[in-house]
């Protein structure tokens, strides 16, 4: 494969964002909110066109002088292959109420110091390619320039999960990339970290 370049979802335009998450399927639907709402929103409510704008305010795709932005996109040739969500655990609202990763764990949830990778996500006919390795490390990389203290990640722990779970990564994919397991909270998920 050749080589990919990966850059801040800021560096990126919308509509190669918008191409990577095409017009089927789970991504193109999720616009990766699941982790991003409030306990009270309900997703399914949402209409499509809610998600996208969230996303594109999220990202602020288009705008490389931005500070901010919440994820990664990779280029294969030019072509937009990959997205992964990396930013700091707070701003994954759905990520702190929920009871799974936190299941034996004891640490402030509102930590900001601490950043998640919440989905890693391939474009069709671009998967099994290493992108989501590649996406995986390049996160590693992103929140320690970025002044994280730790970099969690909450993959499956198996391949035959659902093709629903398996935007948030295989836990061999995380620990090739110096993530260390955590806990396992269920059978198929682990909590897996990187601290700096």
């Amino acid at each position: 494969m050749a080589e990919l370049e990966i850059r801040p979802a800021n560096e990126a335009s919308w509509e190669d964002l918008q191409a990577v998450f095409g017009t089927r399927g789970q991504g193109a639907r999720c616009q990766c909110q699941r982790y991003k709402l409030l306990p009270r929103e309900n997703f399914a409510a949402q209409p499509l066109e809610e998600r996208q704008l969230r996303l594109r305010e999220q990202t602020a795709c288009g705008h490389p002088d931005d500070t901010r932005t919440s994820g990664l996109v990779a280029y294969l040739d030019d072509l937009p292959v990959g997205w992964c969500a990396v930013e700091p655990r707070p701003e994954f609202p759905g990520l702190r109420h929920s009871q799974v990763p936190w299941a034996g764990r004891d640490e402030d949830r509102a930590d900001a110091s601490i950043w998640a990778l919440t989905c890693v996500f391939a474009r069709a006919h671009h998967r099994r390619q290493g992108v989501a390795a590649a996406l995986i490390a390049a996160a590693v990389d992103f929140a320690r320039a970025r002044g994280a203290a730790a970099l969690e990640a909450y993959p499956m722990t198996t391949p035959a999960a659902v093709d629903e779970e398996l935007h948030v990564g295989l836990i061999s994919s995380y620990l090739a990339a110096g993530f260390r397991e955590v806990s396992r909270p269920t059978a198929r998920r682990a909590v897996v970290r990187v601290d700096y």
